[in-house]
């Protein structure tokens, strides 16, 4: 008898008909973003590994009819690039496996830290909405565009943009920048006189991230904007308020 099921075990394997577990993890690569206390948001995208200069790497791409996924990751185990869990970059050296996934053991509070500097490239394994492993990867960070287009509050770190006739939902960091047309940064969206705009009706008054945050709070409309941002990684880098229809 059991000489027969070790046969047929064989005879299922060779055929590849291995029966799937209903609870077998999931995985996604893609740009995390925090999205409230110990939960992140990653919309799916394609990985495909290549090495360059001695590093093994990731070519993310766009995956067409994805849809953004939440997770919870208060009890994933999070695997960094770097050498220490508190380093902000590699400073030259790495810690991957020969798939080029992250090895240093951290803890979720770690990537609490990592998420609120920004998005970070990561794989993900998780089953329902909880994350098991979260492994950082080195990859490129795709071309960046500027176009002009509608903006949406989402909340304190996303807004929606709608160009073309497609909207895509954008995060952003502490370094975006916010070039306004008003006299001060704090002044509501487009209110008084457009004295610090260009003659294209943009806007030439540098601000940053916190008052952008801060005015787009008081824009109940989708309002019109110039977006510089990075479609892979779906961040903003700046956006220009714009003056009438100029």
């Amino acid at each position: 008898m059991r000489s027969f099921v070790a046969t047929a075990a064989l005879a299922v394997c060779a055929t590849g008909l291995i029966a799937t577990p209903a609870s077998a993890a999931t995985v996604v690569y893609g740009f995390a973003w925090a999205d409230g206390k110990g939960a992140l948001r990653v919309l799916p995208r394609t990985a495909k590994p290549y090495t360059s200069q001695g590093y093994k790497l990731h070519k993310i791409t766009e995956l067409r009819g994805a849809k953004e996924v939440r997770l919870d990751y208060t009890g994933a185990a999070y695997r960094r690039v770097t050498t220490a869990c508190d380093l902000v970059e590699t400073e030259g050296r790495v810690a991957v496996d020969r798939n080029g996934l992250g090895k240093t053991a951290c803890r979720p509070a770690d990537l609490t830290t990592s998420l609120r500097r920004g998005p970070v490239l990561v794989r993900i394994s998780y089953t329902g909405a909880k994350a098991a492993t979260v492994h950082e990867l080195l990859g490129g960070q795709g071309s960046q565009k500027t176009a002009r287009g509608t903006i949406k509050r989402v909340n304190d770190t996303t807004i929606t943009f709608t160009s073309g006739g497609k909207t895509v939902k954008l995060g952003y960091s502490h370094t975006m920048g916010f070039n306004r047309v008003t006299a001060r940064c704090g002044d509501g969206w487009l209110s008084g006189r457009p004295v610090n705009a260009d003659r294209d009706g943009l806007g030439t008054k540098l601000c940053d991230h916190k008052a952008f945050t801060k005015v787009l709070k008081g824009v109940r409309y989708p309002t019109l904007a110039v977006v510089y941002h990075s479609p892979i990684r779906g961040e903003v880098f700046e956006v220009t308020e714009v003056y009438g229809d100029a």
